[in-house]
């Protein structure tokens, strides 16, 4: 089940926050900024995950912290290697594949629900028209409650209900 909703997806009620960052993303804007504040060690562990396995645009990585939080990573953009690399725009290709590895760890993880933001249409360029329908493709019969967060309000609680 797909809806979309107004509000702060860093109050969601959801079992798993999902967003787009590049591997080895410095996380120093937007959401993956706001979650790099808040969850530390979600970026020191993904960092060292990125140089340990070198993944290619188009995976997912799933954290899990403290109070079961769960964070995945799509990496929807290129880019991030070698010194003072800057991460590329992402790619429709690249949505694509991560948002399939998203549903096949929602599976295996048995997550219960969702939350992401417009994936790949700040930092990473994209236009939320062509992202839309690839969310609704890869995530629409998962079984679950996925919750899209088209529009931000800061401090505000989105009814997910």
């Amino acid at each position: 089940m797909l809806k979309q909703v107004s509000g702060d997806i860093l109050l969601s009620k959801a079992h798993v926050l999902v967003h787009s960052v590049a591997a080895n993303d410095p996380m120093n804007q937007g959401l993956a900024l706001a979650l790099h504040e808040q969850h530390p060690a979600m970026h020191k562990d993904f960092h060292h995950w990125c140089n340990q396995n070198h993944p290619k645009p188009g995976s997912a990585w799933v954290w899990g912290g403290a109070n079961n939080t769960r964070i995945v990573n799509l990496l929807c953009q290129g880019g991030g290697y070698g010194h003072g690399a800057k991460p590329e725009k992402a790619t429709l290709k690249n949505v694509r594949s991560s948002l399939k590895e998203l549903a096949k760890l929602a599976k295996k993880e048995a997550f219960t629900s969702l939350a992401l933001p417009r994936i790949a249409t700040g930092v990473g360029g994209l236009d939320w028209n062509e992202v839309l329908p690839i969310v609704e493709e890869k995530l629409g019969d998962l079984g679950i409650p996925v919750y899209i967060y088209t529009e931000f309000h800061a401090g505000q609680q989105a009814n997910e209900a």
